[in-house]
């Protein structure tokens, strides 16, 4: 399982740990992921997805799930959240 956010596509980082003598190795920088389950308003069913928990508090801030997938950009998102997104879609038009 790669260590990428399903909605922002936020993965690791690079950089390096700095010792007290200023010696320095190289090391990475983990996204905070979390397994939950988001809820659609729209098609009234739940979505388990990993994803960080900034994206945790957009979809907050924005309203819910698909608040959060009406503005997302296709190409951040992952496979299955492009697939939800259109079901979303389709499910609000009909």
């Amino acid at each position: 399982m790669s260590r990428v956010c399903e909605l922002t596509g936020k993965g690791p980082m690079t950089g390096n740990n700095v010792s007290h003598a200023n010696n320095r190795s190289r090391r990475r920088f983990l996204p905070n992921l979390n397994a939950v389950s988001l809820i659609s308003d729209t098609l009234g069913q739940t979505f388990k997805l990993r994803i960080s928990a900034a994206a945790l508090r957009t979809v907050d801030h924005r309203g819910g799930l698909d608040a959060f997938l009406a503005k997302a950009r296709d190409e951040e998102l992952s496979p299955r959240a492009l697939k939800i997104k259109k079901e979303i879609a389709k499910g609000a038009s009909a």
